[in-house]
């Protein structure tokens, strides 16, 4: 991952995918990486795997956005080499296409129910998600 933040942060939105990720990073960069990833990745889950194949090797699955607090809480956990596994995003999960496609169907002129579902089956977010958002997005 690159050192700024800036372009931490780019680096991340580009790797916005369904799938598993999985990164290493310093032990002096692992704080700002991690709070980059849950505002970028939000509700998925970590896994902080440090020291692995050393004496002091530990691992703890922890929720994203929870994942910094639990490193600052004890500065033990931030030593080390790091590998940072990030869990594929959960079933009907928008990564940005839903609301994509929900904005153009919107702007062509079509019905919220109608942009919702049509949205819905071009990109598999859910539904009553993608209906919410319309709303939210017609005022």
């Amino acid at each position: 991952m690159p050192s700024k933040g800036g372009q931490r942060r780019q680096a991340l939105e580009a790797l916005r995918e369904p799938g598993a990720l999985v990164f290493y990073e310093a032990p002096h960069r692992v704080l700002e990486t991690v709070a980059d990833m849950a505002a970028v990745f939000g509700e998925r889950t970590l896994v902080i795997a440090r020291e692995l194949t050393k004496l002091f090797e530990s691992i703890h699955s922890v929720p994203l956005t929870e994942a910094l607090e639990w490193l600052k809480a004890d500065p033990n956990r931030q030593r080390g080499e790091f590998v940072l596994l990030v869990s594929g995003a959960p079933a009907g999960a928008d990564n940005g296409d839903g609301e994509r496609v929900l904005k153009l169907l919107l702007a062509d002129g079509l019905p919220v129910k109608q942009a919702a579902k049509l949205a819905s089956a071009i990109t598999g977010v859910a539904k009553n998600a993608l209906y919410d958002k319309a709303l939210m997005l017609r005022g």
